[in-house]
């Protein structure tokens, strides 16, 4: 047995043997970096990560459960010792396996996948089992969107505010424009704040080429192939 999986005879005439250990370089969110190398095989085991892109962009409100997204292995993949592992161009496929819409209070929407199949630039394939490398495995907009959501809705009703009190400033008194604005401007991006705060959250958007990292949920054993 080898790594939980048992040696075999094809395509080559002997049995698999391991020849050593190697190393993936180290991404976000990787948990594990060894490589096995057999005569036969090479295994990324579990807990490994390594970098795609998309291949178009994505909307959440677009897709659904089901849906089949493509990715690209942008750069071939090495491992530290330099075996190829996975050459560039190689395609990714991702099923979407949930979506939880954005709603409020100011909570982001969510989107789950499940990357089960690996096309080698030959056409040849394996499947595969991988997730984004996040918290919890979900893709949402980062908090920088988020924050840019809430200082726009505060920012915004700051100037209404801030509109309003001069116009209440030139009703009693053209000279109070100071306490108008005092009493406006805080108002209007107090109820920004709660306004940014209590609306439904932002939408998960990638543009075409946007790069995600995935992390392995089993061993991927890549085969290899016999010379001539």
């Amino acid at each position: 047995m080898l790594l939980g999986l048992t040696a075999y005879a094809e395509p080559c005439s002997t049995q698999e043997q391991v020849l050593g250990y190697e190393h993936m370089f180290c991404e976000k969110g990787t948990q594990e970096s060894k490589v096995v190398i057999t005569n036969m095989r090479n295994i990324l085991c579990k807990g490994n990560a390594f970098k795609v892109v998309y291949d178009c962009k994505f909307q959440s409100e677009c897709a659904k459960a089901g849906d089949k997204i493509n990715f690209t292995v942008p750069e071939s993949i090495y491992t530290q010792e330099g075996t190829l592992l996975i050459p560039a161009c190689s395609k990714v496929t991702g099923t979407i396996i949930r979506i939880e819409k954005q709603r409020p209070p100011n909570k982001n929407a969510r989107v789950y996948f499940n990357f089960d199949c690996l096309i080698f630039p030959d056409g040849t394939s394996v499947a595969m089992s991988a997730r984004p490398a996040t918290k919890n495995g979900e893709l949402k907009e980062n908090g920088w969107h988020t924050a840019g959501k809430l200082v726009g809705s505060t920012l915004g009703l700051g100037i209404i505010g801030a509109g309003a009190a001069t116009g209440f400033a030139f009703i009693p008194n053209p000279h109070r424009f100071g306490t108008a604005y005092a009493i406006g401007i805080p108002v209007g991006t107090g109820v920004g704040l709660l306004a940014g705060l209590f609306t439904p959250g932002l939408k998960y958007h990638a543009k075409e080429g946007e790069s995600l990292i995935i992390v392995l949920c089993e061993n991927l054993a890549l085969e290899k192939q016999c010379s001539n």
